[in-house]
């Protein structure tokens, strides 16, 4: 790197489920590396986005939803993004315009008062209100901790986003490009591709099958140049959602598949054979070992 005055930082995202994170996250990096789904608590693990500039670079953790753990991977999941908050240069706490500051606002804001990295205020969705609506969303937030800045952003539509990131990198110190240019994410394809199957379950499933889902991939192969072949297994908690996610004569099963298979044609850049399979794992979600095998690590913390 032979710019003295490149800049660099990393920045966590926070925020209650489903306030845009995943979204916001996927319009800075200009590709989807997270999911997006109307689900809430569908992030589960801390994934990370490069933005990268001929001035600087910007490595984002989008952390999971901060809510009530009910099972031991909800408890991981808040772990994860209160953890998140000890190790970067910024905080962007994001919260909902549509939406009244509620218990869980105050949860995380009363988090982000012991932590010594600046905060910024993203008042996200303002396109699903009306302006003059905004400033009181504002005004609930105004004094609830010394913010760097405030900035009303649509994460869906993209505005204010270019001005948030020109904030954020006038505010990075000078550092080294920790990444290539052209990186986007700092997961393996193999978590990516698992993170996109299961974005699609939860889009077609709806609440049928909600949080008892992980993805499994058991093999990814390149079988050529312009060929890779991927097995994965999908792993639900009951009889009856197996059933679902199967659906009628292996509808459901294929509609995923298809889907899937498009957003990872495009991730990869190759023509794609994926095969599915669904297995029952009773009470996954509060097994340390399973939960361990599926990609929730403690150690990740």
């Amino acid at each position: 790197m032979d710019n003295p005055n490149y800049k660099s930082g990393f920045v966590a995202i926070v925020g209650r489920p489903n306030v845009g994170k995943s979204t916001f996250l996927n319009r800075v990096i200009g590709q989807k590396i997270a999911i997006m789904s109307n689900t809430a608590q569908t992030t589960r693990n801390k994934i990370q986005g490069i933005y990268t500039t001929d001035e600087a670079q910007i490595v984002f953790i989008d952390t999971p939803g901060v809510h009530k753990p009910k099972s031991k991977l909800g408890d991981y999941m808040v772990q994860s993004a209160m953890s998140a908050l000890n190790e970067v240069d910024a905080v962007l706490f994001m919260v909902n315009a549509a939406e009244k500051r509620g218990a869980g606002d105050n949860f995380i804001i009363d988090r982000l008062k012991g932590i010594k990295a600046p905060v910024y205020l993203l008042i996200n969705k303002i396109d699903q209100v009306k302006p003059d609506d905004l400033l009181p969303v504002m005004e609930q937030y105004q004094t609830a901790l010394p913010w760097k800045a405030v900035y009303p952003i649509s994460a869906l539509e993209g505005n204010n986003v270019d001005e948030l990131l020109t904030g954020l990198v006038d505010e990075m110190a000078h550092g080294p490009q920790y990444y290539p240019e052209d990186q986007v994410t700092d997961h393996p394809e193999r978590f990516v591709v698992s993170e996109l199957i299961r974005e699609k379950i939860f889009m077609l499933t709806r609440e049928e099958v909600p949080h008892s889902v992980a993805v499994e991939i058991e093999s990814m192969k390149q079988k050529d140049e312009d060929h890779v072949h991927i097995e994965a297994t999908i792993i639900v908690e009951r009889p009856t959602q197996k059933g679902i996610m199967i659906g009628k004569g292996g509808s459901m099963l294929k509609k995923i598949g298809t889907l899937a298979r498009q957003d990872i044609e495009h991730l990869l850049g190759s023509k794609v054979y994926l095969q599915l399979w669904v297995k029952v794992q009773p009470n996954w979600r509060d097994k340390a070992s399973l939960l361990k095998s599926y990609g929730y690590r403690k150690d990740d913390l």
